[in-house]
């Protein structure tokens, strides 16, 4: 116990210590101008692609991510994000002109960007590098300073990017603090201007409470069950082959992979055929072949492992089929790829995100059902749709709420920095990514500019007599 509080008092001082740098620091930040923060940017991308195989290397030690799965979605996220910002960040931090209400002619309104302060971006393990550093691109684009708190979960790529961000930035700017839940305790004591928090439902109201004591705004990337419909009209190998990618990528640990499948009865088997010959093509026919595949992932720690072997020994038990996988070794957190029907209602797989190589597949028969299903569920964070029939593909967006929709395709989405990210509700709160992030961080400050000439606004002023009356009574009519 006395260690326990030697441990929280040293990360409170410390935390403490660099917070006030950075508010003694911010104002210059604040300040630089677009063409400094494209600089910085510029030379950022060169640090992260330098960094490029150190990056691979760590998160490959963390959960066995491949090589290949850690470029397309970590390293090539962030290189993307900022060379987007890089193109666009001017004209984000330009004025943007508005129209001023003709009560009030003569002055000029306008929109002014200007950065949040100091901000707390707290991480997730499950993309260790891609959500600490997509994130931090928008807070520099906006011009803060920030403190970042990544996951103990994957302590070699903590330990990379904590190197990376002394190496690139003085502490006054940008500073990381890798340790457990206590350091998360300690930052969110303190009155940051804005929290960017990706993780689970459940924290991310733990962390609005905090943020609340402070009056500090939020960005909250949460999760949740995100369905996927299969119509009658779809492409079901296509289909097949696009849900079996997004799903099994980092061993299903992503909140935007699909965590249910319903599919129109006239699909449901063919489905789960090219579904097996995908995962065959992909990783392998057997559990030894998809154990050695350079391609597929494992579980991050053992605690999740059981997790999610739980669920499936849960609907198991109470009479789903296995379709295919279910093949576990504890001594790897090993977990093949597990294909789910016939999935009683009461399972806890239908109940709990998933967050792993596990998919249940529910087939309907009428177009109702399907949507029935989603919204008497929370707001999913992502949503996937496969028919060729436009009129099913509008009434499944119109009937459903998503924080985001692919149309014959899977969590791509992601990939577009000209399109917000982000849940609502219980999936989230606000948005990020490309001007979205950068919005996140900043605050959008209304100015409006009156020449010192005189102007009709004296009308407005007292005495409130009776020809006052008779203007507003005019101006009420025609301007208000």
């Amino acid at each position: 116990m006395i260690e326990v509080a030697e441990q929280k008092t040293e990360a409170k001082s410390e935390v403490k210590r660099v917070f006030d740098l950075q508010q003694a620091n911010r104002l210059n930040i604040n300040q630089t101008t677009a063409r400094e923060r494209i600089d910085k940017l510029k030379k950022l991308l060169q640090f992260v692609l330098q960094n490029q195989e150190n990056i691979k290397r760590a998160i490959y030690q963390d959960f066995r991510k491949p090589g290949s799965e850690v470029d397309l979605t970590e390293i090539y996220v962030v290189t993307s994000e900022i060379k987007h910002a890089i193109s666009h960040l001017k004209k984000w931090t330009k004025l943007k002109k508005v129209s001023t209400p003709l009560a009030f002619a003569g002055a000029k309104s306008y929109i002014q960007y200007e950065p949040k302060g100091v901000v707390l971006i707290i991480a997730p393990w499950n993309f260790p590098f891609n959500l600490v550093f997509g994130p931090l691109i928008s807070a520099i684009a906006a011009g803060n300073c920030v403190m970042i708190k990544p996951s103990e979960m994957t302590p070699h790529t903590s330990a990379l990017m904590t190197k990376m961000i002394e190496e690139f930035f003085p502490e006054n700017e940008v500073a990381i603090f890798e340790g457990d839940y206590k350091v998360s305790e300690e930052l969110l004591k303190l009155p940051f201007n804005h929290i960017f928090f990706t993780g689970s439902p459940q924290v991310g109201k733990i962390v609005m409470k905090a943020a609340a004591e402070n009056l500090a705004s939020v960005t909250l990337e949460l999760g949740g069950k995100s369905p996927v419909i299969i119509d009658e009209t779809a492409d079901v190998k296509e289909s097949a082959e696009k849900v079996a990618w997004t799903k099994f990528i980092n061993n299903g640990q992503i909140c935007i992979a699909p965590d249910y499948v319903l599919v129109h009865e006239s699909k449901h088997d063919s489905f789960i055929e090219e579904f097996k010959k995908v995962v065959g093509k992909f990783y392998g026919n057997s559990s030894e072949e998809i154990k050695t595949s350079p391609d597929y992932a494992r579980i991050v720690n053992h605690r999740h492992y059981q997790r999610i072997k739980g669920l499936i020994e849960d609907a198991r038990e109470k009479g789903a089929k296995i379709e295919m996988g279910a093949d576990f070794d504890d001594t790897t957190d090993f977990i093949s790829p597990t294909l789910i029907t016939k999935v009683p209602e009461n399972a806890k797989v239908l109940e709990e995100e998933i967050f792993g190589p596990v998919l249940p597949v529910l087939p309907y028969s009428q177009t109702q059902e399907p949507l029935d299903y989603i919204n008497s569920r929370p707001i999913p964070l992502a949503m996937y749709i496969f028919s060729k029939k436009k009129k099913n593909v509008k009434n499944f967006l119109s009937a459903t709420t998503a924080g985001g929709t692919c149309v014959n395709d899977c969590g791509i989405h992601f990939y577009n920095n000209n399109i917000p990210f982000g849940g609502s509700n219980n999936s989230g709160v606000g948005k990020s990514h490309g001007f979205f992030g950068f919005e996140a961080f900043s605050n959008a400050r209304s100015v409006m500019k009156q020449p010192f000439k005189k102007n009709g606004i004296h009308l407005l002023m007292p005495p409130y007599n009776v020809k006052f009356k008779q203007i507003m009574r005019e101006l009420t009519i025609k301007y208000f």
